[in-house]
């Protein structure tokens, strides 16, 4: 999932006039009619025909990612009869709840995180997912996937597409010829980081925390990746729903260990500059020096591979490729955060359970992932069908039934401090706050209700 604000809550909210007027409006992916008779239907028949009826859907994709959504169910709508009809803005997040209370909302949504879900949920405008959906995902995804769509103990929606995070981005070629191993372990890591430091050559690390009104959003990335693997799944799901605060001596620890890379003035900034530059540098430009020799490694999700030059081959003999941050320990297993898509209905009607259901499929999956771009943690989808051996690794990461996967924690956590203190903590505690402070001003802006 590349960065936008598909995978970031909308950073600047809208005003409205009026609920009753709103509408979702922005791009559209038209598809061509097609003749029934040049479409294999064999694959659809399990969802029924329908006497042309319409289902409509609205999402934060936009652009090109829309237009090769829309080709995945062209087949689909041509042997259903369903005609479905996308519309995608970026401003959904603000607008849908509003929408949905207005009884505006479009018949399905594409929800890009589990806090408007659960807002949404809790709203009661929500319809639980049919017995179809809910067969599919039992069959093709794993348990810590279905409970995102899971609110107050009822199913409500099937998940999309996915995207990992916590990846450690490096040069191949340095590894080879400097005889780097990597990392099975974050101990391990950390004795890489020394190793690099320590040859003189350049800082081992490269980082950039700029990105406007979201600066600061990297490093909770590795905030969320250390809380994971050194405190484990449980106290991170206690952590992003306030079981326990954020200020809990195992969150600072956390902050304390990515303290080591990012505040370290002998671990960044490599090609970039001293300490100071990791505020300033567009979190785009962030791992660039790494084809300059001027840096080893840097931490970002799996759709940094777009943010490569034209040219740049990523592959395990190649420009650069990727290794995820390792376990604390060998035998604690793989652990991931990550994001994706949760499929909600805002109406009821078999037609729209027939599209949920299709889209929580591993037709739907498969299609949609060899078209290029995108992965899903969909168990019945191809690996070899991705485009990209980063996005190849990802799916079989995801599908590892030993992988632990969490959602991203800024995206559990309420808006007040996932899309706001804790991004502008991030800055304080780089400028110099330690993490105590830090984290005892991000307990302290959590809403109370």
């Amino acid at each position: 999932m590349r960065f936008s604000r598909r995978s970031r809550r909308a950073l600047i909210p809208i005003a409205f006039a009026g609920a009753a007027g709103l509408a979702l409006t922005g791009c559209t992916g038209d598809i061509a009619a097609q003749d029934k008779a040049d479409v294999d239907c064999a694959p659809y028949e399990q969802y029924g025909t329908f006497d042309n009826e319409d289902v409509s859907i609205s999402g934060t994709i936009v652009d090109t990612e829309a237009d090769l959504m829309t080709q995945t169910w062209q087949d689909f709508a041509t042997c259903t009869g369903i005609d479905v009809k996308y519309q995608g803005t970026q401003e959904f997040e603000t607008q849908i709840a509003v929408l949905a209370k207005a009884g505006n909302a479009p018949d399905i949504g594409i929800v890009p995180q589990p806090g408007l879900f659960n807002t949404l949920a809790e709203g009661g405008y929500l319809k639980p997912a049919s017995k179809a959906v809910e067969d599919h995902v039992d069959e093709f995804w794993s348990e810590d996937w279905k409970k995102y769509g899971t609110y107050d103990g009822t199913f409500y929606a099937a998940p999309l597409m996915a995207s990992v995070k916590g990846y450690i981005w490096y040069s191949p070629s340095e590894f080879k010829d400097k005889g780097y191993e990597i990392p099975t372990t974050l101990d391990e890591l950390t004795a890489l980081s020394e190793k690099i430091a320590a040859d003189g050559d350049h800082k081992p690390w490269c980082a950039g925390m700029e990105s406007g009104e979201a600066s600061g959003w990297p490093g909770t990335d590795w905030i969320e990746d250390f809380v994971l693997r050194q405190a484990g799944p449980d106290v991170y799901d206690q952590w992003v729903t306030h079981e326990i605060p954020f200020n809990d001596p195992q969150i600072v620890k956390a902050f304390d260990a990515a303290g080591e890379y990012l505040k370290n003035g002998d671990m960044v900034n490599g090609g970039l500059g001293d300490v100071s530059t990791v505020i300033s540098t567009a979190f785009g430009d962030g791992g660039l020096p790494i084809l300059d020799g001027d840096c080893s490694l840097h931490h970002q999700a799996s759709f940094y591979e777009g943010f490569w030059p034209k040219g740049t081959k990523v592959a395990a003999d190649g420009d650069v490729f990727a290794f995820l941050m390792p376990p604390a320990s060998a035998d604690s297993g793989q652990a991931v955060t990550g994001g994706g898509e949760l499929v909600v209905a805002f109406t009821e009607g078999d037609a729209v359970e027939a599209v949920r259901a299709y889209l929580s499929s591993d037709t739907w999956a498969n299609k949609r992932v060899s078209l290029g771009g995108v992965i899903s943690a969909n168990k019945g989808l191809d690996p070899e069908n991705a485009q990209s051996d980063i996005l190849k690794d990802s799916i079989k990461i995801l599908q590892d039934p030993d992988t632990v996967f969490r959602f991203d924690g800024s995206d559990l956590m309420p808006s007040a401090v996932g899309a706001s203190s804790f991004w502008t903590g991030i800055i304080e505690w780089l400028n110099g706050k330690s993490s105590q402070q830090v984290a005892d001003t991000i307990e302290a802006s959590w809403p109370s209700s």
